[in-house]
């Protein structure tokens, strides 16, 4: 073998070929498989070749829905082996899911044991659990020995198994589908068996429907976990009407009354594919940071229902306030996407309308209908020539015993034997023809077995009798066929029949046949302010040098001495109120915004605040103050380069903050004071003082600034801004408050270097 591999010249011969081509044409290939043959549902059973070869499999095992169960490891086992060539995880997983009720509208396996729940838990081994068809599946299966669908040979050839299921509903919208495959994705959404039925029976009627006119009949999604749809109708027919689009869904909740003016909230249903046990996770989440201030618990107090308590902080919150902030923080809203990209004919992926989507599964039903038609007319001319020759022995009974009891061939006796014109086929006399495939009046193969393979129990009058009444109901019938073949409106009476079947036996009164989702027209979600969430107490506000913060209890006396950890001291201290939000600004010229409501007590020394924002440990607080909506504020680098800025605009949505004033290097920020009056005063630290107009300064949300004094060494120490009128003030060595009105001699323009600071000012370089 060695040697021939050697040989160049038992080589194939090489192929050119560009890299570019070849791994286009191997991807275009991979990219067909898994549309086509993994990721997409087929519009006419809404199922994916996964799907449909579960249910083929477990229709071979006999596992009907009246029957026994058998091991999953089996079905899934049976899958794998005959069918479906891939891992049994993945088959497993795909049957199990078949079975959950809340991610299926109508369960199409019927299973027995841990098939999972709706907290997110994993089905049991496949070992563990059992399972079977339900009436739905075999439905879906209804007709497939009528030679109603084609069949193909199977990934090895020794099996043949069907390209598509019969389908007696429109199993696509009833359960729906999502998948993603290559360069595009499927999801849509479940929807109410009764209803499609009867858009499907008013397209028959009206083949030239409008989408809008079919949301009379189908008015949205029907989700096994119920919820309710807020989307807009209008919306909802657009949805439809393109076959891309997206529904509000909403958990359903109750108010309950505990008396005395207490109240809590019961959710009894939550939005399709939420894990129940993720989203008590994200309240609970809710709870501890408070994102939700006036939420105060969550239980779990689901059964074989679903019921979830959340309890308020206070009775006096109103419900809808408190569902609107659980709507934009957790899951008991969410968006279910809709697009109908599905194989048409097995073949070809369209995002289509809900028309189109309804109308290829008609015209499958049509397909199927003929398809069942034209078998059962084999069937029945198969049995017709059977009847022929029974009647015939019948008629001639004598001679055929005798054939069969004196001659050696008496097969090819019976078929050589001239019978004459005995047979009638049709209920008149005069109605005489030869049987079939026979010579001139001779006896077929068929009828020569049937003959022979008769029982003696047979060869009686009332036997006779019963095979002509056969033989004319089998004639009526077949002549019904052909007038149902020749009709177009004959087979959209029969599909319509079938349609009517299929919404009777699981409509209303099926155990999963009523609607579970309803509708209810809201608008957008309110924004609430944090004043109506947070009841309004009065605390005080304490942050030490080292930056350890504490919310008392309570307007306490500022000069109060308080405890703090060895070498801490106080730094800020001031009243507030827990509705207030906090501006801290640091070293970094970040903004940090905190909620007075979210401190740490004040029953211990508090928590770092670089634990509560993202304040980085090299860089220091510079101020912190209660944000004023409208105020202003000046802002200055050490380098001596500041602006206005609105406080309005720094303020943070996040731990991280807001960037305001950009420093590099070995630059930080150093002044942050609210702006009165119409002038700014700077002192560096070289104690030269600079006074100029306060409109001499930009105003600015973000950046370095301009300069407000210029140094030959050092930088600024601090700035302010009064009202020239009044003067400027400081406090001196000794405490006293100090004014100087004359400021002729400080006076300037900005980036100028200043004088020397006045008598008495402060060796800090501060002026407050």
């Amino acid at each position: 073998m060695s040697d021939l591999v050697d040989d160049p010249k038992m080589l194939p011969e090489a192929v050119p070929e560009t890299l570019r081509r070849a791994i286009g044409e191997r991807y275009l290939t991979y990219a067909l498989s898994t549309i086509m043959h993994r990721a997409l549902p087929d519009a006419r059973d809404g199922l994916k070749p996964v799907h449909r070869r579960i249910l083929f499999a477990m229709r071979e095992l006999r596992l009907s829905s009246t029957g026994g169960f058998r091991k999953s490891a089996k079905i899934s086992g049976d899958v794998m082996g005959n069918y479906h060539p891939h891992g049994d995880a993945a088959i497993y997983d795909a049957m199990a899911r078949l079975a959950q009720d809340f991610a299926v509208r109508y369960p199409l396996v019927d299973g027995q044991g841990n098939f999972g729940n709706i907290d997110g838990d994993n089905p049991a081994a496949s070992r563990y659990t059992e399972a079977r068809m339900t009436a739905v599946a075999e439905a879906l299966l209804d007709g497939l020995n009528e030679n109603a669908v084609d069949f193909r040979d199977n990934y090895d050839g020794t099996l043949a198994e069907p390209v598509v299921l019969p389908a007696s509903f429109p199993n696509l919208l009833a359960n729906g589908s999502s998948g993603i495959a290559v360069g595009m994705a499927t999801n849509i959404p479940p929807h109410n068996i009764a209803e499609l039925v009867d858009a499907c029976l008013h397209l028959i009627k009206t083949p030239d429907a409008r989408d809008d006119t079919l949301l009379n009949y189908i008015p949205g999604p029907d989700f096994p976990t119920g919820g309710v749809i807020v989307e807009p109708p209008e919306n909802i027919a657009q949805a439809y009407r393109t076959g891309r689009g997206s529904f509000r869904l909403r958990c359903k909740y109750e108010v309950e009354d505990l008396g005395r003016g207490q109240w809590q909230i019961v959710v009894t249903e939550i939005p399709y594919q939420v894990q129940k046990s993720k989203l008590i996770e994200k309240i609970a989440e809710l709870i501890q940071t408070r994102k939700v201030p006036i939420l105060a618990d969550v239980r779990d107090e689901s059964a074989d229902d679903i019921r979830l308590v959340l309890e308020p902080r206070s009775k006096n919150v109103e419900p809808e306030v408190l569902m609107g902030m659980m709507y934009r923080n957790s899951d008991l809203e969410l968006r279910f996407s809709l697009n109908m990209n599905v194989l048409i004919d097995g073949v070809t992926p369209k995002v289509c309308s809900l028309k189109e989507v309804l109308r290829a599964f008609l015209d499958f039903r049509q397909e199927v209908l003929i398809r069942r038609s034209h078998h059962r007319m084999e069937k029945i001319d198969h049995r017709l020539e059977v009847l022929e020759g029974l009647i015939v022995a019948f008629l001639n009974l004598d001679r055929v015993i005798d054939i069969i009891r004196y001659d050696d061939d008496p097969k090819a006796a019976l078929k050589r034997e001239d019978w004459g014109r005995t047979f009638v086929r049709a209920t008149s006399e005069a109605d005489y023809v030869s049987p079939p495939m026979g010579g001139e009046d001779g006896l077929t193969e068929i009828q020569t077995e049937a003959i022979l393979n008769m029982r003696l129990r047979s060869l009686r009058r009332l036997e006779e009798m019963e095979l002509k009444r056969e033989r004319d109901a089998l004639m009526a019938e077949r002549a019904g066929l052909e007038d149902l073949l020749d009709d177009a409106a004959l087979q959209w009476a029969a599909i319509s029949d079938q349609l009517r079947e299929a919404k009777k036996t699981f409509g209303k009164d099926h155990v999963w046949g009523a609607r579970r989702t309803r509708f209810a027209e809201v608008g957008e979600v309110e924004e609430v302010p944090l004043e109506a969430m947070i009841d309004r107490e009065p605390i005080t506000v304490v942050c030490s040098e080292m930056g350890w913060i504490r919310a008392l209890t309570g307007h306490i006396d500022l000069n109060r001495e308080l405890k703090f950890k060895d070498g801490d001291a106080p730094r800020f201290m001031f009243h507030a109120e827990t509705t207030d939000r906090l501006l801290v600004f640091g070293s970094n010229g970040r903004f940090y915004t905190l909620s007075a409501s979210n401190l740490p007590g004040g029953r211990g020394m508090g928590e770092p605040l670089r634990l509560i924002v993202d304040l980085p440990n090299e860089a220091a607080i510079v101020d912190l103050f209660i944000h004023k909506p409208g105020r202003k504020m000046l802002v200055a680098s050490s380098a001596g380069d500041g602006f206005i800025v609105p406080e309005d605009d720094v303020l943070a949505q996040t731990r991280s903050g807001k960037q305001v004033l950009n420093v590099r290097g070995d630059i930080r920020a150093q002044v942050c004071h609210p702006v009165t009056g119409d002038h700014v005063a700077c002192v560096g630290e070289n104690r030269k003082v600079l006074v100029f107009a306060l409109d001499e300064l930009p105003e600015l949300g973000r950046g370095k600034g301009v300069r407000l004094q210029k140094y030959k060494d050092g930088g600024l120490s601090d700035a302010t801004t009064f009202t020239l009128a009044d003067g400027l003030s400081w406090l001196d060595p000794a405490g006293r408050t100090r004014t100087e009105t004359d400021l002729t001699e400080w006076m300037g323009k900005r980036a100028g270097s200043g004088r020397m600071a006045p008598r008495g000012f402060p060796r800090d370089n501060r002026f407050t």
